[in-house]
């Protein structure tokens, strides 16, 4: 929409995401990221806290579920979407505003962290139509090259640093 207010925020899950279902059935999960800027005194020649932001984030569908597999207290995140401000009364009638973010996409920080990602199974569960990459499988999936004996006879088993040939109707090319 026109005139929405996007951010992208990198910060700490406060606490596990919570997962829960509305009565039609779809997923969401909230959890709050904790944003603290860091500035540096050259007065005591030291690194201090900010004033840290706090903002609950609401994800929906398969990517709701994926954020309570995958995500845990402490974690440090990314988490991009729409800023969102809301109004209410509390139980003394004081009037509060709060901000909060509809995500669009969520993942953890690599800054500091190594992740291992795995492609869901295709069924269209929140994937777009025609998606390339929708039935590719993991190299931990596929199997190994049957000529030769597999990865015996001097031959090692693809890694991280050295990936194996693509295996059959399967590339490391992307689709574009």
């Amino acid at each position: 929409m026109a005139g929405e207010t996007t951010i992208t925020i990198v910060g700490n899950l406060v606490d596990d995401p919570e997962l829960r279902f509305t009565p039609a059935g779809a997923a969401v999960a909230k959890f709050r990221v904790a944003s603290t800027p860091r500035v540096f005194n050259k007065t005591t020649n030291e690194w201090e806290d900010g004033e840290g932001l706090f903002l609950t984030c609401s994800v929906w569908r398969q990517q709701a579920e994926n954020a309570a597999e995958t995500l845990k207290r402490g974690m440090r995140v990314i988490v991009q979407g729409r800023l969102k401000q809301r109004s209410y009364e509390d139980r003394e009638q004081v009037k509060r505003t709060v901000y909060e973010i509809d995500v669009e996409e969520v993942g953890p920080s690599l800054l500091r962290a190594s992740a291992a990602v795995t492609k869901n199974p295709s069924g269209n569960g929140g994937q777009a139509q025609g998606d390339a990459w929708a039935g590719a499988r993991p190299a931990s999936q596929q199997q190994p090259p049957q000529q030769g004996g597999g990865w015996g006879g001097g031959q090692q088993a693809p890694t991280a640093s050295a990936p194996a040939a693509p295996a059959r109707g399967y590339s490391d090319e992307p689709p574009f």
